[in-house]
């Protein structure tokens, strides 16, 4: 209630990049901060404990389902106050080998009639070198942490493998699972990494320097592949089959949105290009979602994201297929309570649903494919 009702009108008032500046200042001021990281939680509200919520994958323990998306903390800053808000898992980037500002300013969008943002940003970030040293000094967060890693905008395509090899190296001994990000509209070229032929060249190239920096005495770290919303079907067809065949741990689905759908004529103007997130967005990758565990039969784990504004579009989700949840653009239209609210309305969800354990709402949705 006090982020709707006073801060919000306030920062809606400041450009939307200026804001997310000013957020970050805040929470990285609290992180230092005994007191402050307390009023933060206090703001946030109660995250209600709720073993059902509890589950293991990919060899890691979430505590709850709802994950920060990436982009929200591209340069690891937060990682030790992000989960007072009640996040059950942390994803940190995008992150480059290079150090790059991103695309000319302004660069990102509020469309608040329908509860979006469009977003031409491009990967600005500080680079992998300083994003690693970042992270060692910070620690290890209470949840699982994921790195998202994404091409340098100046390498060639042809030269992406090498690209993201270079940050993967670089970060590996500090994630504890690793998302390929192929998928953003704003890196020039960049979807053209979802083709079998350049995803399987990359997937092997990082599949095979996962062996060797895991050694013989442990297991490889998950890698996920994040994937576009706007893919048709032969070519969604042809990406899970190589991921199925490159042995990922699991699917991140959707990025942004090149589409402008369920905005009214001209309301994306002038805005122009970029990626559209947000309540627009929610149908499309639930669908997508839906038709990844169809396909798949289950195999892959979901990570489901766009446009989770309330428990019920995480409901929805889950109920698609997704084992995870991730949002970002609900944050900043609904503010920090919003992630201890879902976890409070999910746990509710599933005792009405009769849901002793979260993995049974998917497995309920593999038995429903085969009736």
């Amino acid at each position: 209630m006090l982020y709707r009702a006073l801060l919000k009108p306030w920062l809606f008032r400041l450009d939307p990049e200026r804001t997310h500046e000013l957020a970050l200042r805040w929470l990285e001021r609290a992180q230092g901060s005994a007191r402050l990281s307390g009023l933060i939680e206090r703001l946030a509200g109660p995250a209600r404990s709720d073993r059902r919520l509890e589950q293991e994958l990919f060899g890691l323990h979430f505590k709850n389902p709802i994950g920060l998306a990436a982009g929200f903390d591209k340069n690891g800053r937060l990682i030790q106050i992000l989960p007072r808000l009640g996040f059950g898992f942390l994803e940190v980037g995008t992150v480059t080998f290079h150090p790059q500002a991103g695309n000319p300013r302004p660069r990102l969008f509020r469309l608040p009639r329908q509860a979006a943002l469009i977003n031409r940003l491009g990967f600005n970030n500080e680079g992998a070198q300083r994003v690693a040293a970042r992270l060692a000094r910070l620690g290890r967060p209470p949840v699982p942490l994921g790195i998202n890693l994404g091409k340098s905008r100046d390498v060639p395509l042809d030269e992406a493998p090498d690209d993201y090899l270079r940050s993967f190296r670089l970060l590996y001994q500090l994630g504890d699972y690793f998302v390929i990000n192929v998928s953003s509209p704003n890196t020039p070229g960049l979807r053209r990494l979802q083709s079998a032929e350049r995803l399987s060249r990359l997937l092997e190239a990082l599949g095979a320097e996962n062996q060797r920096l895991a050694g013989s005495a442990a297991a490889p770290k998950p890698l996920l592949l994040k994937i576009a919303p706007d893919l048709e079907p032969a070519e969604l067809d042809q990406l899970l089959e190589v991921a199925l065949a490159q042995g990922l741990a699991g699917i991140i689905a959707t990025n942004t949105t090149i589409a402008r759908e369920g905005l009214s004529a001209g309301e994306s103007w002038p805005y122009g290009e970029g990626g559209l997130s947000g309540r627009p967005l929610a149908a499309r990758s639930t669908a997508i979602i839906r038709e990844i565990y169809r396909k798949t039969e289950g195999q892959l784990p979901i990570i489901g994201v766009g446009g989770i504004m309330s428990a019920a579009d995480a409901w929805e989700k889950l109920r698609a297929g997704a084992s995870l949840l991730q949002l970002y653009t609900g944050l900043i239209y609904r503010g920090p309570g919003l992630v201890s609210r879902i976890i409070r309305e999910l746990s509710v969800k599933m005792q009405q649903a009769g849901y002793r354990q979260i993995k049974q709402i998917s497995a309920r949705v593999g038995q429903e494919e085969k009736q």
